[in-house]
């Protein structure tokens, strides 16, 4: 518990003071973000402000987490230097892509092909090493295997798991990129989603089949570790949103929705949840399912089902506030989060 609030304590202070310098360092170098055209017109207000936020976000969180360990003098555990690893790979693709959207300044930075190919790299890598290193109980970070409260069924083997994983880590990282369409509203989402997973993996620590066997014990490496690094990510985050909120001073960009995204995807890969993570992340999922049906639907047909997707724009469109859509979005996304948390911990409850 210690390590977990050292680690937020120390990104968040990190982030919400770090923040200002590098909306300072932007707005010098002129790292503004540009606006589609075809966007809402309430957007192009926000042109030139500065974008790439997601670096503080990152630099914060791997801070926070080694000062964690550092005070405590305990080495990281390796499935936390995965999902760290994640983290960053995939925050490194969102920089690249933001960087070449502020040099040749357009809305789109890298390729469609380009950037898939990134995270396709850094999450293959992700997948064929978080099935190795055993402790000294012979448990590794994942099993090659599904899971929802945890493991089940049998193994997938490690081409099929490896696939499944690149659906997960290319799916959720993308669907945090669409979220962040409005001022606040993916920090909000992906908050929520996070503060999730230090309980999850507080209670997996406490119930660890290491400690006890029990029918509902959980076999996960590094539960504590994991949590560390969910409540380091978060203290980063709430630091970031803090100058993220409407109207923003400063925007997260695919440096930090990728990010994010990442992160929580390996999350639920390492504490077993990976089917769970669809309902606490489920305001991502409906955002990101709106795209589908949209783009789907008009192939078709010719027509739209929405006035513009993501579905946060149509909700603009519609007459609703940028403020009013993000608090109504935060209120379900933290609904989700209850949702899946409760089904988390429906099998603890006394029948």
């Amino acid at each position: 518990m210690r390590d977990i609030l050292i680690a937020s304590a120390v990104s968040l202070l990190l982030s919400i003071f770090g923040t200002p310098l590098a909306i300072r360092l932007f707005s010098r170098r002129g790292y503004g973000q540009s606006i589609r055209e075809e966007g809402p017109s309430g957007h192009h207000d926000k042109r030139g402000t500065p974008t790439m936020g997601g670096t503080v976000i990152v630099i914060a969180a791997l801070i926070g987490f080694a000062c964690a360990h550092l005070m405590s003098w305990t080495p990281p555990t390796i499935s936390a230097v995965l999902v760290l690893f994640l983290m960053t790979g995939l925050g490194a693709v969102g920089f690249l892509d933001d960087f070449i959207k502020i040099y040749k300044q357009r809305s789109l930075g890298l390729r469609s092909g380009a950037k898939a190919l990134g995270q396709l790299i850094v999450g293959a890598v992700f997948a064929v090493l978080v099935t190795r290193f055993p402790d000294a109980y012979d448990i590794t970070p994942a099993e090659t295997r599904l899971s929802f409260l945890r493991d089940f069924g049998p193994s997938i083997g490690l081409v099929g798991f490896t696939i499944w994983v690149l659906i997960m880590i290319v799916g959720f990282s993308n669907a945090v990129n669409l979220t962040d369409g409005l001022d606040g509203l993916a920090s909000g989402a992906t908050g929520a989603v996070l503060a999730s997973y230090i309980l999850i993996g507080n209670w997996q620590l406490r119930n660890s089949c290491t400690a006890q066997l029990g029918p509902n014990c959980y076999w996960v490496r590094d539960p504590l570790d994991l949590a560390v690094v969910a409540a380091a990510v978060l203290g980063a985050l709430i630091g970031f949103l803090w100058w993220n909120a409407p109207p923003a001073k400063i925007f997260m960009g695919d440096t930090g929705s990728l990010a994010l995204g990442g992160v929580i995807a390996g999350l639920a890969i390492t504490t077993r949840t990976q089917l769970l993570l669809i309902i606490l992340a489920g305001m991502c999922v409906v955002i990101t399912t709106s795209v589908i049906v949209q783009v789907g639907f008009f192939k078709m047909t010719g027509k739209r089902v929405f006035r513009m997707a993501p579905l946060q724009h149509h909700f603009e469109l519609a007459g609703w506030a940028e403020t009013t859509i993000v608090v109504r979005f935060w209120i379900i996304a933290g609904l989700c989060a209850a949702a899946g948390l409760g089904l988390f911990y429906v099998e603890w409850v006394p029948k």
